[in-house]
């Protein structure tokens, strides 16, 4: 009864992971291609608190939403056409960061150091994913794809990811050891 109990607290637990990052997509800052939005903090704190599998979940639960069509994408947006536009690799680049955040959180002493570092590995790989599918849809070239999609924000991710640690620090005790 336990297991059933656990996993029921952590599929509430990637559901309100999922609203929130949907919440935080619809706080939208337009400023060229790829708007300022809060997403990567809500996605970045799934895999430093439910682990890879759940955060995953989360993060897969909020991407089959914004494809079927609910607006849950940065400014209220939704469908599938998001994925092939020019934040459609940012999107993608969420279900790896997820994972690899959970990945390190799950295998690393959880401190403030280490969620940190796991973000930033997370961080990484949606820049990654982001500038790549930039560069392709726009015909960009690299160093311009990384001047305008990913430069602006790196103090403002600098932000979410300690923000995202303090929260993580204060939330992780209220989750226990339900994480699978």
């Amino acid at each position: 009864m336990k297991n059933i109990n656990s996993d029921l607290q952590m599929m509430v637990y990637a559901s309100l992971l999922a609203a929130l990052t949907a919440v935080g997509a619809y706080l939208s800052i337009p400023i060229g291609p790829v708007p300022i939005v809060l997403q990567s903090l809500f996605i970045l704190l799934a895999g430093v608190l439910l682990g890879r599998k759940w955060g995953t979940a989360s993060v897969g639960i909020y991407l089959l939403a914004g494809a079927f069509g609910l607006p849950v994408f940065a400014g209220g947006a939704g469908g599938m056409g998001r994925f092939f536009g020019p934040t459609g690799g940012y999107l993608l680049g969420f279900l790896p960061a997820v994972y690899i955040t959970g990945l390190i959180s799950e295998k690393r002493k959880k401190n403030v150091l280490m969620d940190v570092f796991a973000m930033t590995c997370g961080s990484v790989l949606i820049y990654a994913f982001g500038i790549s599918w930039l560069k392709v849809i726009t015909g960009m070239g690299l160093n311009k794809a990384v001047a305008v999609g990913m430069l602006p924000f790196l103090p403002g991710d600098a932000l979410k990811i300690a923000a995202a640690a303090f929260i993580a620090r204060s939330v992780r005790p209220l989750i226990g050891n339900g994480r699978s």
